[in-house]
This record gives structure tokens, sequence and C-alpha cells, in this order.
């Protein structure tokens, strides 16, 4: 009788695999802690500032804010108690790829001036760079429409008028 269960057992186990490698895997790829820790601290060292570390209260604030923009995706500061910075992007957007555009920035920031150079935005990478924010937390949702937005949290917040980042 255990004989003629077997090919039953086998077809199941069969089903069962198949079903499982056709089911959507979450995916936190470009978007876990370590990716956002990675693209700050790579910024960091390049100024010899010293690493950023994950702070799980920053992340719940970032990640509370970002829900609340689900609704129009708008990048519209939280005005909190933390140094923030927003991005949003469409198809895999990650996580990731906000850091590394706020980096990106950096061409665009002098240091002799303090200042933006050519008019172009830099004080994401200044953030991103700021030697008292020493604790990050970050979050990445999707939006009603589709978008993806990402939001970035610093304890201290940096961009004091008249300081320098590093």
């Amino acid at each position: 009788m255990a004989l003629s269960i077997l090919p039953h057992i086998t077809l199941f186990l069969v089903v069962i695999s198949l079903a499982l490698l056709a089911t959507p895997q979450a995916s936190y790829a470009q978007n876990s802690q370590q990716d956002y820790l990675k693209g700050h601290n790579a910024a960091r060292v390049l100024v010899n500032v010293a690493n950023v570390t994950w702070d799980t209260t920053v992340a719940a604030y970032a990640l509370s804010y970002a829900q609340s923009r689900v609704g129009d995706c708008n990048l519209v500061h939280s005005n909190g108690p933390y140094g923030e910075n927003l991005a949003k992007g469409t198809g895999s957007f990650t996580g990731a790829a906000a850091v590394n555009l706020w980096v990106a920035e950096k061409p665009y920031y002098d240091y002799a001036s303090n200042s933006c150079t050519g008019g172009k935005q830099c004080l994401h990478y200044t953030q991103v760079v700021w030697h008292d924010s020493i604790h990050v937390g970050c979050a990445r949702v999707q939006c009603n429409n589709g978008w993806w937005f990402v939001s970035c949290n610093y304890d201290a917040p940096g961009n004091w008028v008249g300081e320098w980042p590093y």
C-alpha cells in the first residue's frame, strides 16, 4: 500500500515546488538597511567623515512619513525633527538609487565658498556627508500612482546656514 502512495506524494511535491517557483517573492535588493548605509558611508569616507549608523527610531519616522505620501507621492518635506532627503522614481527605483542621486550632487558643492555652484542643487549631498549627522533611517514605499517614494532622515539634522558639512 505504501508503494502506491509514493507516485502521488512525488507528484504533489513537484506541484508544490513549481507553485513556489512561480510565486513572486518579496525582494529587498538595494533597499536594505545595509544598502542605504553603504551608499551614505561610501560618500562620507571620501571626505573623512565618520560613518552613519542605522537608527530604528529615525527609520520608523522615515517610514511613517513616506507612508503619509503614498496618496500623492509629492516631494514635500515633513518639517520634522530630523534632517531629510526625499526622492521618487518609477520602475524599479530603489533606495540605493535614491542615495546615488543625492551623492551625484557632489560636483555642484564648492567647499571653499560652502555653496552650490552653477545654479545646481547640492544640499541633498551635503546632508548625506554632514559631520554631525551620525544616525540615519530610511524607508521606501510605493505610491498609489505606481511611483516609488524614498525618505532618508538624519539625526542630527544638517545643512545649517553658515556651517560647513565637513
